[in-house]
């Protein structure tokens, strides 16, 4: 993920992650076509927003706390959803059905029971590419529920490790609007390590492509949902 992949080509039905998202192994052309495959979809967080117009909006939070704003990979994007919040964050936060909506996890296992919660941990797995300094590898991915008020935000953290590649540490913030005719779901989401930090604009582009994926999947998935 620090490096860029060695075929770079647009996303087809499947794609690769690296730490708590879909690492779309097929976007690396442009963030911004991520966002143009998807017309409610916005990109431009702390990185690309400061890049035209200077300006850094507001961090995203849950119970006041948000991503590590020292952290120099970090991406910030929304969209609209056209389904109910409850179906939207049942989708979200039942974590153990993410594998039936997101191909990229390809295991996934619940470390407490019960809903999920502030304290509660999950474990997953999903490929990561071969690069030209990395091997392609499987990463194991251990999520930390740091807060959460219901239908309303979440907030995990924790780190992505694999056969020569390591994410020491990653913050993912969500947060859930009802507006007119649906809600606006916006995520903001930082990585920090000395692996990805080797190479801030392709880990961010990376980072990027991962949530804007992510996003339209889940997108797609509540709108489709009976």
């Amino acid at each position: 993920m620090a490096n860029t992949p060695q075929t770079p080509r647009r996303r087809s039905g499947t794609r690769t992650a690296l730490f708590l998202i879909p690492l779309a192994a097929a976007v690396l052309t442009s963030v911004a076509a991520c966002s143009s495959d998807n017309n409610d979809t916005r990109t431009g967080g702390s990185g690309q927003a400061a890049a035209t117009t200077g300006v850094h909006p507001a961090p995203l939070t849950c119970q006041g706390a948000g991503i590590d704003d020292t952290a120099r990979i970090r991406y910030r994007t929304e969209t609209f959803i056209k389904a109910p919040l409850s179906t939207i964050w049942g989708l979200h936060t039942d974590v153990e059905r993410w594998p039936s909506w997101q191909q990229p996890v390809t295991s996934m296992k619940r470390l407490d029971q019960g809903p999920l919660r502030e304290g509660s941990q999950f474990q997953w797995t999903t490929p990561a590419p071969a690069t030209p300094t990395t091997p392609a590898t499987t990463l194991t991915i251990t999520s930390s529920v740091q807060q959460l008020q219901q239908g309303n935000c979440i907030r995990w953290s924790g780190p992505a490790i694999g056969d020569g590649l390591r994410i020491d540490n990653g913050v993912h913030v969500w947060n859930f609007t009802e507006v007119d005719g649906g809600v606006l779901v916006r995520t903001e989401e930082n990585w920090t390590g000395a692996q990805v930090e080797a190479d801030i604009s392709t880990s961010t582009a990376f980072l990027g492509a991962g949530l804007e994926a992510w996003l339209k999947d889940l997108k797609a998935t509540a709108e489709a949902h009976p």
